[in-house]
């Protein structure tokens, strides 16, 4: 919105304890593991829950919470997720697995630019104590809901933290949820459980407040000699371009390499201009991005960024043996001042402009090290390197194709109100 002040981005803190975790498998064992050890409470969201193959473990991790006493909070999207298929609403009710739906859509869809504002970030918090954050849904790794059993696992990253950080995830999260509560009950005409809800909404907030203090005198039961962190949460108030800014800061401080593997990349003007700039000025810059033909709108509205990139030198690899969905970077691992992000924010307009997204930004350069050997990895041996000259042979039927989506993608913008 014109004249309002962004946010500034939060600084890091030090005294973190991360893991980075690979593909849902990884994800879902440690996921489980912490949540049979809940002993008080379980916040969740997610743009997918999906309970077909390894998603349904999930599903039972949360139901076993609930039975023992822990008080279980899920959050689901109402695009990505709609309603779960029976029987897993009923087992969640019985169980006590409270579930609610950020924004579920009407008769009319996605009819309403309103309506395209998502709730897309991946949080868990257990106990206060632990939180992942990543770009991964409860969605079993060989399993599509359009696409079905896949060849390989889908290639995604999450993270798991201890930390301040865990605290500043779960004061947003009580905050959806409590708004969520409220909205219900105003829409049902509960007066009285929408002022309850109210004042439970400003109670948490105070809780969440009390509690940080009370970690600062004590000097902080998570703070230890560990990894400086950051959490990093984008909505459609004051956080609007946190994560943007923090990716294009990075960028301008590159000295020696930026590797950025992102799902669904279509970077705005100030985005581009900074990894062309890096790129000219010697820094290698390699992105890892989808190779397989997925939607529409995803694969070719980005194709015609492609050509001034690979005009200055920077090195784009599609991946090739499943879907990519990461959303990570590392940039100089190796260096005085290495930097990684984690999270659940794509380098496109919806990521960017519309969807509430969380990323977890890291100064460290053992878990810098740790990403960069895993994309350089799959850039060596499951991506297939862009060939500038074949970019600009491509077939006219495919140019057009690109155009057509790269417009439609702008007149979207358009319509929205939003510059991009």
């Amino acid at each position: 919105m014109p004249g309002r002040r962004a946010a500034a981005a939060p600084p890091l803190a030090g005294g973190h304890r991360l893991a980075l975790l690979q593909g849902s498998a990884e994800l879902f064992a440690a996921l489980i593991a912490d949540m049979d050890a809940a002993l008080s409470d379980i916040q969740f969201e997610t743009y997918i829950f999906d309970c077909t193959g390894s998603g349904a473990d999930i599903a039972e991790a949360l139901i076993r919470a609930a039975r023992r006493g822990v008080r279980v909070h899920l959050v689901v999207d109402g695009v990505g997720t709609g309603r779960l298929c029976s029987p897993w609403p009923e087992r969640f009710e019985e169980a006590g697995v409270r579930m609610q739906v950020y924004s579920p859509l009407g008769p009319l869809g996605l009819l309403f630019p309103k309506r395209w504002r998502r709730l897309h970030r991946k949080l868990c918090v257990v106990d206060g104590c632990v939180l992942y954050c990543g770009g991964i849904n409860v969605l079993d790794d060989l399993h599509d809901p359009n696409h079905g059993v896949l060849e390989a696992p889908r290639f995604d990253f999450a993270v798991r933290a201890e930390g301040r950080l865990v605290e500043e995830a779960g004061e947003a999260m009580e905050q959806i949820w409590w708004r969520l509560q409220a909205t219900r009950d105003a829409r049902r005409h509960r007066l009285a459980n929408l002022l309850r809800d109210l004042r439970a909404a400003a109670q948490a907030r105070q809780a969440e407040r009390l509690a940080r203090g009370a970690g600062d005198a004590a000097g902080s039961s998570h703070t230890v000699p560990g990894t400086r962190a950051g959490l990093l949460l984008r909505d459609n108030l004051r956080n609007r371009s946190r994560i943007e800014r923090a990716y294009r800061r990075a960028i301008g401080n590159a000295r020696h390499e930026v590797i950025i593997a992102n799902a669904y990349f279509l970077p705005g003007g100030k985005l581009r201009r900074a990894l062309v700039m890096a790129a000219r000025r010697g820094v290698r810059v390699r992105l890892l991005l989808q190779g397989r033909y997925e939607y529409f709108m995803q694969y070719h509205a980005a194709r015609p960024v492609y050509g001034a990139l690979l005009a200055a030198g920077v090195e784009i690899h599609e991946y090739a043996p499943s879907f990519l969905h990461a959303k990570v970077a590392v940039i100089d691992a190796h260096g005085e001042h290495p930097w990684a992000t984690v999270g659940s924010s794509n380098l496109d307009p919806l990521s960017m402009l519309l969807a509430r997204e969380a990323n977890v930004v890291v100064e460290d350069a053992a878990f810098a090290a740790d990403l960069r050997a895993r994309l350089v990895d799959a850039m060596e041996h499951a991506g297939r390197v862009l060939d500038p000259r074949a970019y600009g042979a491509r077939p006219w039927g495919q140019r057009l194709r690109d155009r057509v989506a790269f417009a439609l993608m702008r007149m979207a913008l358009w319509v929205t109100g939003n510059r991009y």
